[in-house]
């Protein structure tokens, strides 16, 4: 009986292990394919982010592969990531785990993935975000940013601290709206990320962490920016 007994504590603890090692391994992964997805846009001179509002943001967020999808009634949900720039040290910050859903009526008909990237151009929009749910079209404005290396950013914009999207479609899909789209922390995300319970505060303004191996390349594309 006593054999039994230690025999199933063991296969609890492997089992417990495994799937922390698991979880930790799925977001390792967004992190790095948010890397990818960066470095893929900013490789098309005249499909980039213009490198001036990469300069001048407050902060980007990633969202690969957002699934949106609808026959009439249209819906989407991605996880990705976002990271804060410190305008002083010129240093970004490590990343932390946020979900971004919502839905729409019109004519959509099929499914698709998306890449979707937001430039978040004013801090009271960062803090807005960190505080809870926050609304995109409501909580702040919400554009589509101009593209190219010679692109003239939108002065108006950046001065009311709007938020500049940008997408990348891998199927047929009617548009993608975002205005009415809700940007959440995902908790377990950046539990398992950083095998500690920390808030996307802690993460992003509060540099309680250090950013990841797996976003060696992020870091790597948005330092040229500073």
């Amino acid at each position: 009986m006593k054999k039994i007994i230690v025999a199933g504590l063991f296969f609890l603890m492997v089992t417990v292990n495994f799937s922390i090692v698991y979880a930790q391994g799925k977001w390792t992964a967004l992190v790095e394919e948010s890397g990818k997805v960066l470095s893929q846009i900013q490789e098309i001179p005249e499909q980039s982010i213009p490198e001036k509002l990469l300069e001048n943001c407050e902060a980007i967020a990633i969202f690969p592969s957002t699934v949106s999808a609808g026959l009439g009634i249209g819906g989407k949900y991605g996880q990705g990531i976002i990271m804060v720039k410190n305008h002083k040290t010129k240093r970004w910050s490590a990343p932390a785990v946020f979900t971004i859903a919502g839905g729409s009526i019109g004519w959509q008909i099929g499914g698709q993935a998306t890449d979707v990237i937001l430039l978040i151009m004013n801090a009271r929009s960062v803090e807005g975000i960190l505080q809870g749910k926050f609304k995109l079209g409501a909580d702040a404005s919400v554009a589509a940013g101009p593209v190219g290396r010679n692109a003239e950013a939108s002065t108006d914009v950046q001065l009311k601290g709007g938020i500049l999207s940008y997408s990348r479609s891998r199927g047929l899909f009617a548009g993608l709206k975002l205005e009415g789209d809700v940007i959440a922390q995902h908790w377990e995300g950046n539990k398992s990320l950083y095998s500690k319970d920390f808030s996307a505060r802690e993460i992003l303004l509060e540099g309680k962490v250090k950013p990841p191996k797996s976003a060696d390349e992020l870091l790597g594309i948005l330092n040229k920016y500073r």
